[in-house]
């Protein structure tokens, strides 16, 4: 039976604020972590699935553990992306509370940086970070580390992966004579690394529903694909999803430039993110997303980071990555909160010999995803010119006397026959072609 979060520890005033928030059962990670980080002094690596609350497995035991009554940064939390670091930031003011005496800092990049600066004159007790941000005010000499007590690291795989540099900067600048608590999805070498150069050598490893690190509750899928016809067969499992939410990754930033305008010129409710994004830009995306507005999401992995909506029942890895960490990363956008959810790789034939490599490593078996056929695509493609033509906005610069004589060649049809010689007229257009066979001279 699952123990409350005042058997965890956390008292009762903090433990009711949680309850508003309709939090009221610890998860597997919290129960790990809360009691540990609260009476114990060594050093601690999480290794847990995104999505199992590890904010508050780490945020609640340090909100009791600031002493309020010093006036120096006190909690560093370190997270890959902005967008992890506003969610950490805005999850720890909601439980603080309003009338909360602790003082809490965001200083992450894509924001103006003066104001971030005016906020640590004011010595927050707790400062949430992005590296290369606190890079920059290290190097202003506009934040003082040397009396940090508790530094987190979330989402540490994904970190050291793409700001490892920045990373170690800053580790080098804290005092040796504090606590690090790591939570990472997994532990790659690079990962074993930084805890054998910066932790302690009595580090505590815990782990939370691990064994099957690709996720509780995900369909691993693939589909082989040819690559002139990769993108007609994503429209069509979007269009199999209508109205469902989803997250497709690519490589690249061209990548998702290409795909995202690809769905919006074929009308799908989408948008996309990736990190030479101006930050309006990128917290408007991913606003429409959060709230609804926007069904599908294209996406890189780091811009990703920071994704924590429920409703996700299907990630598409347009491109496979490289890492079997990616893989897990990516996944796990959905499946959240006890759901379920599709994880469909788009691959091609010289690629399916890698899905072994996927099974193996991570723990977890594929099925493949039954591709459509010709016809159905054919169908498919027919279905999004209609909804195009649907969604077209009337042309309000069109003469009058021009759209009566449109009217006039149509006004004798009904509504089922002018559709009927619309969609005749589509087809035709776009027959396939149709080759001549070769004429084989005779000697």
């Amino acid at each position: 039976m699952s123990k409350t979060f005042s058997e965890l520890g956390i008292y009762k005033e903090l433990e009711a604020r949680l309850a508003k928030l309709e939090i009221t059962v610890p998860t597997a990670v919290q129960e790990k972590s809360i009691p540990f980080i609260l009476h114990k002094k060594k050093d601690m690596v999480v290794l847990a699935k995104t999505g199992t609350g590890k904010t508050a497995a780490f945020g609640l035991p340090l909100l009791q553990k600031v002493n309020v009554d010093e006036a120096h940064v006190q909690v560093l939390i370190l997270a890959p992306t902005r967008e992890l670091g506003q969610q950490i930031y805005n999850n720890l003011m909601s439980y603080s509370g309003e009338k909360s005496t602790i003082a809490i800092a965001s200083i992450c990049g894509g924001t103006p940086v003066k104001p971030q600066i005016e906020r640590l004159k004011e010595n927050p007790q707790i400062v949430v970070a992005t590296p290369g941000r606190l890079v920059d005010l290290m190097n202003r000499d506009a934040i003082n580390l040397n009396n940090i007590k508790y530094f987190v690291l979330d989402e540490a795989d994904e970190m050291i992966s793409a700001l490892k540099e920045e990373v170690d900067l800053i580790i080098k600048e804290l005092p040796k004579k504090r606590r690090t608590l790591l939570f990472t999805a997994t532990m790659p070498g690079t990962i074993k690394q930084l805890v054998q150069n910066y932790m302690s050598k009595h580090v505590v490893q815990i782990e939370t529903d691990m064994d099957s690190v690709g996720h509780q509750g995900i369909d691993h899928q693939y589909v082989v694909v040819e690559p002139i016809e990769k993108l007609e067969v994503l429209m069509h499992f979007l269009n199999s999803k209508e109205g469902e939410r989803g997250i497709i990754f690519c490589k690249t930033k061209a990548a998702v430039n290409k795909l995202g305008k690809n769905l919006a010129i074929n009308k799908f409710s989408s948008g996309a993110i990736h990190g030479s994004l101006s930050q309006g830009i990128r917290d408007r995306i991913m606003g429409q997303f959060r709230e609804g507005f926007v069904d599908i999401l294209v996406a890189t992995d780091l811009a990703a980071r920071g994704i924590d909506v429920k409703e996700v029942s299907f990630v598409v890895n347009y491109h496979l990555p490289d890492t079997y960490e990616t893989y897990v990363h990516r996944s796990g956008r959905t499946a959240r909160a006890g759901a379920n959810g599709l994880s469909l790789s788009v691959i091609q034939q010289e690629e399916l010999e890698e899905i072994p490599e996927f099974e193996e490593d991570l723990g977890i078996k594929f099925k493949e995803y039954k591709k459509a056929d010709a016809q159905s695509i054919e169908e498919n493609n027919g279905l999004l010119w209609a909804k195009k033509i649907f969604k077209t906005k009337p042309n309000r610069t069109v003469s009058e006397d021009f759209k009566a004589k449109i009217k006039t060649i149509f006004h004798h049809l009904t509504k089922e026959e002018l559709v009927d010689k619309i969609l005749a007229n589509y087809l035709a257009q776009n027959a396939p072609v149709k080759t001549e066979p070769k004429k084989h001279k005779k000697n």
